[in-house]
């Protein structure tokens, strides 16, 4: 098993998304890379926008099945790179776009994928880096859409229903057709 973390925006879309992946054996949302000396932070402690921790998801996925490139081509597919603490309507430090990785051997494939990106664009705003630290939110966070099939989603489902059944082929030609404003 490997395992990769994403920040795109709130973590209950991207969870959904996430767990829909044929490969992905896990999908669990929490709070990534913020200030290591605040311990188990609280939703409220990051909405409140002093810890500086992402919403998050981290995934488990059996690379027999799945590969850490379709993953990223996925997550490019659903985010605007060009937007700095956002996504969506969502707006503050907590939904900063970002690629937290835990072995240096997925780096390649990170930048193979971001390079992709970068050029398409005027500003890339997606932070990658190491992961430092992460904490599972609180249960009433996890699999929030399926407990709430109303919730707020930036992801809209047809999309996220569309994206995990295609191939890494076009999942590029998909993201290399898109335009941000």
């Amino acid at each position: 098993m490997k395992q990769i973390y994403l920040a795109a925006g709130c973590f209950w879309a991207t969870e959904k998304l996430f767990a829909g992946v044929d490969g992905v054996t896990d999908a669990v949302s929490g709070y990534a890379n913020g200030k290591e000396e605040i311990i188990s932070p609280s939703y409220e402690m990051v909405c409140g926008g002093m810890t500086q921790y992402k919403e998050t998801v981290k995934i488990d996925y059996d690379e027999t099945k799945v590969s850490l490139k379709k993953l990223l081509l996925i997550y490019f597919n659903v985010i605007d790179p060009t937007i700095y603490d956002g996504q969506g309507a969502d707006k503050g430090t907590q939904y900063q776009t970002g690629i937290y990785y835990t072995e240096e051997e997925q780096l390649p494939v990170i930048e193979e994928i971001s390079a992709m990106v970068k050029e398409r664009v005027r500003a890339y705003c997606v932070e990658t880096m190491p992961l430092t630290v992460f904490y599972r939110a609180e249960e009433y966070h996890q699999k929030y859409l399926d407990k709430n099939p109303g919730g707020y989603c930036h992801i809209p489902v047809t999309t996220m229903n569309e994206l995990k059944d295609l191939s890494e082929e076009e999942l590029t030609d998909r993201l290399i057709s898109r335009e941000y404003y």
